[in-house]
C-alpha cells in the first residue's frame, strides 16, 4: 500500500481528495500545510494554524506544517518533503487539484525532484465543477466560507455553508462552481471522517 502526503489546505478541495483516498483503501499518512512566515498563517486561505490543527486532530492523522517565504516557496515546499519522505517512508504525494494544468505541473515537478508519485485523486474537466461541489454536500461534509474574492463573489458570503442553497446560488455566478481559481475558500469542519466537529 502506497504511504501518502497529502497537501492540505483545510478547504474542501483537499478534504474530498482525503476521502477519495482514505476510500480506494490508500495509506494518507500525514497532512502538509504550508506557512508562509509573511503571514504566520497557512497559504492562500489565511487559516489559522491551530484550527489545522484541530481538523488533523479530528482526522487523526499527523499533521505537519511546512515553513516557507513566498521567495522560496518551491524550496522550502522541496526541503522539507524530502524530510518527510525519510520520516514518513512515503511513496507519494497527493493534491487536490481539480483541472488547472498550471497546478498540476508545479506539483508534479516538485515530486520528480523528490522523486516521490504525484497524485490527483480528484483530477476532472472543468465541466464537471458543479457535480463536483454536489458530490461534497451529498457525501456528508460540512465547510464555511472563510474568504472570497470580493472582485467576483459578494463579501457577505464569508460564513454562508456549502449547502444546497450555496449550491443553487454559486451556479448562478459566472465563476467555477468549486472556486479552483481562489474565488471563494472554506474550512472544513466534520463529516464522515471526522471522529469529532471542529469549533469554527
Amino acid at each position: 500500500m502506497n504511504r501518502i502526503a497529502l497537501s492540505w489546505s483545510g478547504g474542501k478541495d483537499s478534504c474530498m481528495a482525503l476521502h477519495e483516498l482514505t476510500h480506494k483503501g490508500s495509506d494518507v499518512v500525514c497532512l502538509v500545510t504550508t506557512v508562509p512566515e509573511e503571514t504566520g498563517k497557512t497559504f492562500a486561505h489565511n487559516e489559522d494554524m491551530k484550527k489545522i490543527e484541530a481538523q488533523a486532530d479530528s482526522l487523526r492523522i499527523p499533521m505537519e506544517f511546512i515553513h516557507c517565504t513566498y521567495d522560496t516557496y518551491t524550496d522550502d515546499f522541496l526541503k522539507e518533503l524530502m524530510r518527510l519522505k525519510t520520516k514518513y517512508k512515503l511513496d507519494a504525494i497527493a493534491f487536490g487539484d481539480m483541472y488547472l494544468d498550471g497546478h498540476r505541473e508545479w506539483g508534479q515537478k516538485l515530486a520528480d525532484a523528490a522523486k516521490l508519485e504525484a497524485l490527483y485523486p480528484l483530477w476532472a474537466e472543468q465541466s464537471q465543477m458543479t457535480e463536483s461541489l454536489r458530490k461534497f454536500i451529498e457525501t456528508g461534509y460540512k465547510a464555511e466560507i472563510i474568504k472570497v474574492r470580493e472582485d467576483v463573489l459578494p463579501a457577505s458570503w464569508v460564513g454562508r455553508q456549502l449547502d444546497e442553497s450555496f449550491l443553487k446560488d454559486i451556479s448562478k455566478e459566472d465563476v467555477c462552481p468549486m472556486g479552483e481559481s481562489g474565488e471563494y475558500h472554506t474550512f472544513v469542519y466534520d463529516g464522515p471522517l471526522f471522529k469529532k466537529e471542529v469549533n469554527i
